[in-house]
């Protein structure tokens, strides 16, 4: 496991950087529209009531990034949160950084008081799912539906 990863709070400055490591993240997964990847990543960069995005570094060079958006839930008793994303250029996978990224989630949610934390995962990702399951997040027997209005 790497010791040298360091998370680096993203601001409005960083927007291009984010947008191409967004378009490589969609690349293979959905569809990549950068005038919405645009609006809405600077949404959330400058109004922190939505969450917040982070730069994964490495010896000063970034390898990815992750966003936790932020949420209440009476169900779960309060604040709760979501990773909308993570990504790690593939040439930094499987390397434990993905394991340091979700602890350093799960820190950052114990000090914010979020109750629960949630994320989506591609049935067809097997690496994904087993990386969330040793990390300790459950499948629950709901199935997440999403109605999109655009």
């Amino acid at each position: 496991m790497h010791q040298d990863i360091q998370f680096q709070q993203a601001s409005i400055a960083h927007l291009d950087l984010l947008l191409t490591l967004m378009a490589d993240f969609y690349a293979n997964t959905m569809p990549f529209v950068p005038a919405i990847a645009q609006s809405a990543l600077s949404g959330i960069l400058q109004n922190p009531a939505y969450g917040f995005v982070w730069l994964i570094q490495r010896q000063a060079s970034t390898v990815g990034y992750v966003v936790l958006t932020l949420g209440y839930s009476l169900e779960y008793g309060g604040r709760d949160a979501f990773i909308d994303e993570l990504y790690l250029q593939p040439s930094d996978r499987n390397q434990g950084i993905g394991t340091q990224t979700l602890h350093f989630l799960e820190t950052t949610c114990r000090q914010l008081n979020i109750k629960a934390l949630h994320l989506e995962v591609d049935r067809h990702n097997p690496k994904a799912r087993e990386l969330y399951d040793r990390v300790g997040f459950e499948a629950g027997d709901r199935i997440l539906m999403t109605q999109q209005f655009r």
